[in-house]
C-alpha cells in the first residue's frame, strides 16, 4: 500500500473535461450519507463515497470504522487501484490506519498463490480546511510505518496456531528486533519456572511449543521516564482443562491480539523516533490440554511473590499478564505500565464491538485514552475502577487470591483488570493502564490490527514525529471543545 499527499489544485474540476466535470457534480448531488453513501462512476471503474456528516461524542471525527467498511465494499476490482482520501489534517492519521485495515496480508486461498500479477493500492490524501497544503514527506513516512504496524498486527492475529505458535511469534519478535538493531531478552520453558514466572509457565507448560517471556528494549540517551507495554500473547486458548465449547473455541487464535498490537506499535514508534525508554514485554503461551496441564485447585506462585489458587483455567490471560507487569515493575523499573489484552468476553458486553475498555489508576490517563481513541480511530471507553469494592471477588481460603471471580455479574471485566493490577500493588505510585481489546481486535472473521494506532497516539508526545505529537492527547495545553468537534465533523468528507 503506497501513500501520497497531494495539493488542492490537482483535484479542482477545471482539470477535468467538461463532461467529466458534469458527471462528478451529478454524483456528488446524489450522495446523502446516512451514515454513509456511495455512487459508482464510469461503468463501475470508480466510486465516490461520502462519510457521515456528523458523529456522536463517543465516535472518532474521522469516522474510521466507516472508512474501512466503505473501502471493503466499494473499491472496484483490479490489480492496480487508487484511493483518494479527502479529509482535514487532524484526521489523516486515523484515516490512513482505517484504510490499512481494509487490506489484510494473511490468506491461504489457493487462488492467491497462483496469481502472477502483484496487486497494488495507491492512497492519495487531499487535505481540506486549515493546513491544506501538500502532505509532508515525513508525514507520509509516519503513515507508512503506522499502517505497516497495523497490518503486521492483523497478520499475526489472522494466522492460525498451527503456524503462529510461540516459536513463530518469537521469530516475529526477533525479526523486528533485527530491523531496529535490538537484541531481545527471552526467557523460555523451564527457565520461567526456575526464575519464578509461575503464571506464564503454568498456563503454557502443557503445550508442544513452550511458553516464553520476551522483551524488546529501547533505551535512548536523555530519556526522562521508562514506559513498558505488556502484551498478552496466548497464541491459542482452548480454555485448558476448563475447556471451551465447540462454538466458543473457534476464533481463539486471536487471543494474541494484545501482544501483536504491542509488536506493531513498538516497531512504528521506534522507527519514528521515541525519546523515552520503551520496553515491549510479550507474555507468550498456548493454553493447551495435556497430562501436564494446570488443574483447577492448583496453586501457582507468580513473579510478584503472590500465590494464586486456580479455579478456572480459562482465566489464563490475567496470569501471564500478572507476571509481565511484575517484571516491568521490578526488573525494568517502569514509571508507566500499560498492558493490552484480549482479556474478557464481557468486554464486548461492557463497551461493545468497537470500543476497547480502559481500566486505570489515573483519571488523567483514563481521559487521555478516550481522547487518543477518538483521534486515532481505535475507540476506547472507561470501566469502573474500584478495587476496594471489587477485589474481594478473588478471595481464597488457601492462597493470596483465586484467578477468577466468585460473582460473574459484578463487573467481571473490571475485576479481571484488577487482578493484574494487584500484582504491582494498588498503592504503586506509577501509572498503570489496562486495555481490554477482546471485541475490537476483530471485525467478523478478520483481524483489525486494533491497538497499534492507539498506542502510537497515546504516547505521541514521547515521539520525535510531528504527526504523532498532533494526535497525542497528552501535553496539550488547550483541548478542543466538544461543540467545535461537532461543527468540524459536519463538513462533507469523501473517499
Amino acid at each position: 500500500m503506497e501513500l501520497h499527499g497531494g495539493n488542492r489544485e490537482r483535484y479542482q474540476p477545471k482539470a477535468l473535461e467538461q463532461s467529466g466535470c458534469w458527471l462528478w457534480q451529478a454524483a456528488l448531488s446524489t450522495l446523502n450519507p446516512n451514515p454513509t453513501d456511495s455512487c459508482p462512476l464510469y461503468l463501475n471503474y470508480a466510486t465516490v463515497a461520502a462519510l457521515p456528516c456528523r458523529v456522536s461524542r463517543h465516535n472518532s471525527p474521522s469516522a474510521a470504522h466507516f472508512i474501512t467498511r466503505l473501502v471493503r465494499t466499494c473499491l472496484p476490482p483490479g490489480a492496480h487501484r487508487c484511493i483518494v482520501m479527502v479529509c482535514e489534517q487532524p484526521e489523516v492519521f486515523a484515516s490512513a490506519c482505517a484504510l490499512a485495515r481494509a487490506f489484510p496480508l494473511f490468506t491461504h486461498r489457493s487462488g492467491a498463490s497462483r496469481r502472477l500479477e502483484k496487486k497494488t493500492v495507491t492512497v492519495e490524501f487531499f487535505l481540506v480546511g486549515q493546513d491544506n497544503g501538500p502532505v509532508e514527506v515525513s508525514t507520509l513516512q509516519c503513515l507508512a510505518n503506522a499502517t505497516d504496524g497495523v497490518r503486521l498486527a492483523a497478520r499475526i492475529v489472522d494466522t492460525p496456531c498451527n503456524e503462529m505458535n510461540t516459536d513463530t511469534f518469537l521469530e516475529e519478535i526477533n525479526k523486528v528486533g533485527k530491523e531496529l538493531g535490538i537484541i531481545p531478552t527471552i526467557i523460555r520453558d523451564e527457565e520461567l519456572k526456575t526464575r519464578g514466572f509461575g503464571g506464564i509457565y503454568g498456563v503454557g507448560k502443557a503445550a508442544l511449543h513452550p511458553p516464553a517471556l520476551a522483551v524488546l528494549s529501547h533505551t535512548p540517551d536523555g530519556a526522562t521516564q521508562t514506559i513498558a507495554w505488556v502484551g498478552k500473547g496466548i497464541v491459542y486458548d482452548t480454555g485448558g482443562l476448563s475447556i471451551k465449547g465447540k462454538t466458543t473455541m473457534p476464533g481463539m487464535k486471536r487471543d494474541c491480539g494484545g501482544a501483536a498490537a504491542v509488536l506493531g506499535a513498538f516497531r512504528a514508534a521506534i522507527k519514528q523516533g521515541f525519546r523515552d525508554n520503551l520496553h515491549a514485554v510479550f507474555c507468550l503461551a498456548e493454553n493447551s490440554v495435556g497430562p501436564n496441564a494446570t488443574r483447577p485447585d492448583d496453586i501457582h506462585l507468580l513473579y510478584s511473590g503472590k500465590t494464586v489458587e486456580i479455579n478456572n483455567t480459562d482465566a489464563e490471560g490475567r496470569l501471564v499478564l500478572a507476571d509481565g507487569v511484575s517484571y516491568a515493575c521490578k526488573d525494568l523499573g517502569a514509571d508507566i505500565i500499560l498492558d493490552m489484552a484480549t482479556l474478557t468476553g464481557a468486554q464486548g458486553i461492557a463497551t461493545g464491538k468497537y470500543h476497547a475498555a480502559v481500566l486505570t489508576n489515573s483519571a488523567e490517563w483514563e481521559a487521555a485514552c478516550v481522547k487518543a481513541g477518538r483521534k486515532c480511530g481505535d475507540l476506547v471507553h472507561p470501566l469502573v475502577y474500584c478495587p476496594e469494592l471489587h477485589f474481594s471477588e478473588f478471595t481464597s481460603a488457601v492462597a493470596d487470591m483465586k484467578n477468577s471471580v466468585a460473582d460473574r455479574d459484578n463487573s467481571p471485566s473490571s475485576c479481571a483488570g484488577l487482578f493484574i493490577a494487584s500484582h504491582i500493588g494498588f498503592d504503586w505510585p506509577g501509572v498503570w493502564v489496562h486495555l481490554d481489546i477482546a471485541a475490537p481486535v476483530h471485525a467478523g472473521e478478520r483481524a483489525t490490527g486494533f491497538g497499534v494506532a492507539l498506542l502510537l497516539a497515546l504516547f505521541g508526545r514521547a515521539s520525535e514525529d510531528p504527526l504523532l505529537n498532533l494526535v497525542s492527547p497528552l501535553g496539550c495545553e488547550v483541548d478542543v471543545e466538544e461543540g467545535d468537534v461537532g461543527r468540524d465533523s459536519k463538513r462533507r468528507r469523501l473517499v
